[in-house]
């Protein structure tokens, strides 16, 4: 197995001495929504979790970790962040915002941390998130997350009604 490069997310978690897994998978094929990624990684989706860049009414900027087969509920994550309400912002600003490309953004490493809200779900639970380029990913403890960058959990995903 080649080895894989460190990235500035992995720097970060070695500072920290929080324990993760690193994967990686080929994105030529530009597959890179999570639930592609989960399939190349043969994992469950459940732990595969993306990461949303939203503005506030305020004009402050917020991140929500959650899984990639959810939507947040944007009502919900406003009530989160105490916020009026949120949107999600443009992908020509995500770079700019956040120094990750869309498909690599992780919630570890932003050029500011924004206040996070990672999804309820992903309590207890080994997630994977984006190492901060398109084609790898870290599995981290979601309490361990959420303690290195001072993320809160709550339930911010369109609870789905058939």
């Amino acid at each position: 197995m080649k080895k894989i490069p460190k990235t500035n997310v992995m720097r970060i978690l070695d500072g920290a001495k929080i324990p993760y897994q690193c994967y990686s998978y080929d994105a030529k094929d530009g597959k890179i929504d999570g639930i592609s990624v989960a399939e190349k990684l043969s994992v469950d989706p459940s732990i595969v979790y993306k990461t949303l860049v939203t503005s506030g009414a305020s004009g402050e900027h917020y991140v929500f970790v959650l899984g990639v087969g959810d939507e947040l509920d944007l009502k919900k994550g406003a009530a989160a962040v105490k916020e009026k309400s949120v949107h999600m912002v443009q992908v020509a600003e995500l770079l700019s915002l956040t120094g990750y490309i869309r498909g690599g953004c992780s919630p570890i490493g932003m050029k500011k941390q924004f206040t996070t809200t990672i999804d309820s779900s992903a309590c207890g639970k080994d997630i994977l998130v984006s190492a901060g380029k398109i084609g790898v990913q870290v599995q981290i403890r979601a309490e361990e997350l959420a303690g290195l960058i001072g993320a809160k959990f709550s339930d911010i995903i369109h609870d789905n009604m058939e």
